[in-house]
Parts: structure tokens; sequence; C-alpha cells
């Protein structure tokens, strides 16, 4: 069962989440406003946190920050009602695992729940791709591929490529290395040896860099 903390001022907000999400299957909801979310969290351990970026005090990113403090933290995804900000890129840099509209399809909320939950990162507006790569990569977003003399990512071995790859589809650790016949710390090392590769804070960026690349 994947229990996912939902936290938003606005009352509808909260309850049209919990009703998509309680109906699907292993998928259990609660909600909070603001003000009782960080006590939720730290009482109740949910498995992911939706949390809204846009809120009175404590807003968005300071709970984000309060939640990323607490021992173990839950992967928390930010919720907006639109398409990129300034708070949405700090969110990122800040350790959230990616953000979502409120207006997904309910489908797509209940797939990125889970992937959250297998530790996988999820990002749907359609504005995340310049947010990510500018934000999270440390660098200025490229020219498009075609474009580039040269290819954007630095020398990789075949192995970390294809662990690359997988984490640009979302796949968590323990599944990229069921597919790939390898343990689950010799994935670790290589993710380790991407972000350093790649100047990569956290698997959003890797994910970022894998697709525009074009490995995804």
């Amino acid at each position: 069962m994947i229990r996912v903390l939902v936290v938003d001022d606005e009352e509808l907000v909260r309850e049209a989440l919990q009703r998509l999400l309680d109906v699907e299957d292993g998928i259990r909801v609660q909600v909070r406003e603001s003000s009782g979310a960080l006590d939720a969290v730290r009482y109740t351990a949910p498995d992911v946190v939706l949390l809204d970026v846009v809120m009175p005090a404590p807003d968005g990113l300071t709970l984000l920050a309060s939640i990323r403090e607490l021992p173990d933290p839950p992967p928390v995804a930010m919720l907006t009602t639109f398409d990129a900000s300034d708070q949405l890129e700090l969110a990122l840099l800040g350790g959230a695992a990616g953000f979502l509209l409120k207006d997904s399809a309910p489908a797509l909320l209940a797939q990125a729940v889970r992937v959250l939950a297998a530790g996988g990162v999820i990002c749907t507006p359609g504005g995340s791709h310049a947010v990510l790569a500018r934000h999270l990569t440390g660098r200025p977003v490229p020219a498009p591929v075609s474009a580039l003399a040269e290819p954007p990512l630095p020398e990789l071995t075949r192995r970390e490529r294809e662990v690359l790859t997988l984490i640009a589809i979302g796949l968590p650790n323990a599944d990229i290395a069921e597919q790939l016949a390898i343990g689950v710390t010799t994935v670790k090392t290589h993710i380790t040896a991407l972000k350093r590769k790649l100047r990569a804070s956290n698997r959003v960026a890797l994910a970022t860099v894998a697709q525009r690349a074009g490995l995804a």
C-alpha cells in the first residue's frame, strides 16, 4: 500500500486529489493544510508527499526544506497549476523529486505516485525541459542536439549509458539492477559516477541530461 500525503490549502483541491487517488488499487491518501503538514509527515511517515508550491505560511518551499531535513524523508513532488516558475526551479534544487500539474489526468497522477514511491522522478509540465536543464545541471539550455558539433555528454562507459537511459524513463535502482542483471550497489556506484561526470545534483537532473542527449 502506497501512503500519499497531499498538502494544499485549497479544500476543493485536497478533496479532488483524494477522490482521484483513493480509487486506485494500492494507494491511500490523507490530506493536510500547510500548517499541519510537517507533523503529518513526521508522525505518519507517508511514502509520497504531493506538496502545493504556493501556500500561506509555511509555503511550499519552506515545507520542502523542512521535510528534507527529516531522517529518511519521503519523496516530494510539487503541485502546480502553471507550467514553470522560479518557485518550481528552487523546489527542484531543494530536493523535490519533480512536479505535477494539478489538472493532470487521473491515470497520470496515479502512475506518478507509483513512480515516486519506487524512487523515480516525475515532471509533467511542458516547460520542465528548460527549467531542469538550466537550473539542475548548472548549465544554460543548449541548442538542439542536431545543431551541436560535439555530443552533449562527456565520455561515458557503455554501462553508464545504460543506467542513465533507465533513469531517464523513471526506473528505480532495484528495477535498473534487474534489467541489467547487476547488483543494486553497482547501480548506485554508476549513478554516483554519472552525477560527477555530468555535474548533476540528483536523478531529475540526470534524467534531463539523458533526454536532452536523445538517450530516452
